[in-house]
């Protein structure tokens, strides 16, 4: 029999800017790889003792200083085993995202990216140096290849490394989530392996930070591009992954676990859950508020908190005015009870009537519009923030994609909050994920699915007043937004060219809103923020 190598991928949720946690849990798992699962090689994730990304944090001298030390640290705790560990690395020539090689209490070898990513989330070309060397690294007389995330989506660096002589390649990244993602990184990584003939183990980080969600799925394939083991999505885990050297010198893996990729819905709704659950933890938030208004939105975000954070930890405002609906009353009550949720029912009428007594004069030659539905809005806004404030309950935002897309949503009213959970969910989607949600265990009353989305802003409103339906505008905003197609390319595809031009004529004249918006998690191809940039002011037309 061929030498044996366990190699153990690290999938851990490291804090960004926590030096000494992240330190404390690569030691912890240090020691259970080498004495529990008696591990030859662990690995971590892409910059684990910063967690990803720490953007600006990284120009602070005396935290380069603390994250060297930290480093130090882990090398102390580098016996028995192979550790590779990810880290910035300031050197004369300039700092580098690097990972660095521990035996023995010593750094034997460093590898430096070469391929820094530079668009959508990443900006990586702010802060690092590209590398240019490849590193081989011998275990048991087994050369390996260790390579960091986007240099494995490249040719030069994989075939560079095979050409240095790797039987197989260890890949440490920081890979964020999107609903696309993991089918497309799959396909990469298999094509990869065919190119060279040789196995890559990847390893990718599992957390929430900020609007980035890292999903695990840690996975390798053998030389032909098979998926011989896949870690499961959103979970910490130290994975085992077991490697033969035949006599030719080539690696072979065995078929070993492979967990279960969930469906869209399902991988959608544990990676909003994740998110949160980090935003709170990771900021020290421990309870949450939700504005429960009877729809589908505020009904999938009130879910989504409380698997995140629990249901004994949330508080719920339901807020009705002279437009609510009875029905509305009774499904968010019946959703706070049947989700043991604390809820708290208070008219916004007296509030309204002070705001249109004290405008009364200024407004007294205009017909309600607008206007009058947005002090509606804000009076909810100004009376949330009071409760966040007065309790330290982090507001969770109700806000979609599509409304934050179109604005149709209020500035300093419901678009008030700390953190936005659907903030990247297309109002279709939303529908999906509730159903998706209750399939596991009812807890959204079916008649929030059943009946026609409605802001209940004014008498007998319904979204379709004031925007097409959503299947077509969702399909229209995808197609604009994250395929970055041209209004003529829209409408030669079948949509109606009037309600194209005021589509994206609402995108662009909302850009001020969403500026001003919560942050909230990325899960499509491009989200608002980061993703897509757009100026404030600029006179172009989409023609």
């Amino acid at each position: 029999m061929g030498k044996q190598i366990r190699i153990v991928m690290a999938q851990l949720n490291h804090w960004v800017g926590d030096t000494q946690g992240n330190v404390e849990l690569i030691k912890q798992s240090i020691k259970q790889a080498r004495d529990e699962l008696k591990a030859d090689i662990v690995m971590f994730a892409e910059l684990a003792l910063t967690g990803y990304p720490p953007e600006d944090l990284l120009f602070r001298p005396a935290y380069i200083k603390e994250v060297e030390q930290g480093l130090e640290q882990v090398v102390a705790a580098a016996q028995g085993i192979t550790v590779i560990v990810g880290h910035p690395q300031q050197t004369n020539l300039g700092l580098f995202n690097a990972a660095s090689v521990l035996q023995d209490k010593a750094v034997i070898a460093t590898y430096h990216k070469h391929f820094l990513p530079n668009s959508q989330v990443f900006d990586e070309k702010r802060y690092f140096q590209p590398g240019s060397e490849s590193c081989i690294i011998n275990i048991k007389g087994v050369p390996f290849g260790v390579i960091i995330c986007e240099d494995v989506w490249h040719a030069d660096p994989v075939q560079q490394a095979k050409l240095s002589g790797a039987s197989a390649l260890l890949v440490i990244n920081a890979s964020p989530f999107s609903v696309d993602k993991v089918e497309n990184r799959g396909a990469l990584l298999k094509a990869q392996a065919r190119s060279i003939e040789l196995p890559i183990i990847y390893l990718n980080l599992v957390c929430g930070q900020d609007q980035l969600i890292f999903d695990g799925g840690s996975f390798a394939v053998d030389a032909q591009g098979e998926v011989v083991t896949q870690a499961p999505q959103f979970e910490e885990v130290l994975w085992p992954v077991d490697c033969v050297q035949a006599d030719d010198g080539s690696v072979t893996m065995a078929p070993q676990e492979i967990s279960e990729i969930p469906s869209l819905e399902a991988c959608m709704y544990q990676a909003l859950v994740l998110s949160v659950r980090d935003y709170f933890r990771k900021n020290h938030f421990t309870r949450a508020l939700v504005g429960l208004s009877g729809g589908i939105d505020s009904a999938l975000t009130l879910a989504i908190a409380a698997d995140a954070i629990g249901a004994e930890n949330i508080d719920a405002a339901l807020m009705p005015s002279r437009y609510t609906r009875d029905i509305s009353i009774e499904t968010a009550k019946e959703q706070a009870q049947t989700m043991g949720v604390h809820l708290d029912e208070f008219s916004i009428e007296p509030t309204f009537e002070a705001f249109l007594e004290t405008l009364n004069e200024h407004f007294s030659d205009e017909h309600p519009g607008v206007t009058e539905q947005n002090i509606q809005a804000r009076c909810r806004g100004v009376l949330l923030m009071a409760i966040s404030n007065k309790t330290g309950a982090l507001l969770l935002t109700t806000g979609n994609k599509s409304e934050y897309a179109v604005g149709y949503a209020t500035l300093y009213g419901d678009m008030a909050g700390g953190y936005a959970p659907l903030k990247d969910v297309y109002k279709t989607m939303v529908y999906r994920l509730a159903q998706y949600r209750n399939s596991i265990e009812p807890v959204i009353p079916q008649r929030v699915l059943d009946r026609p989305p409605s802001a209940e802003l004014a008498h007998e409103q319904e979204d379709v007043d004031h925007l097409p339906p959503y299947a077509i505008l969702d399909d229209i905003l995808h197609r604009y937004i994250e395929q970055d197609l041209d209004a003529h390319a829209i409408i030669e595809a079948g949509f109606d060219a009037q309600t194209v031009h005021e589509v994206i004529a609402m995108i662009y004249k909302s850009e001020h809103k969403r500026r001003q918006a919560a942050p909230g998690p990325k899960v499509t191809a491009k989200a608002f923020g980061r993703d897509r940039r757009y100026p404030l002011t600029h006179a172009y037309i989409d023609k």
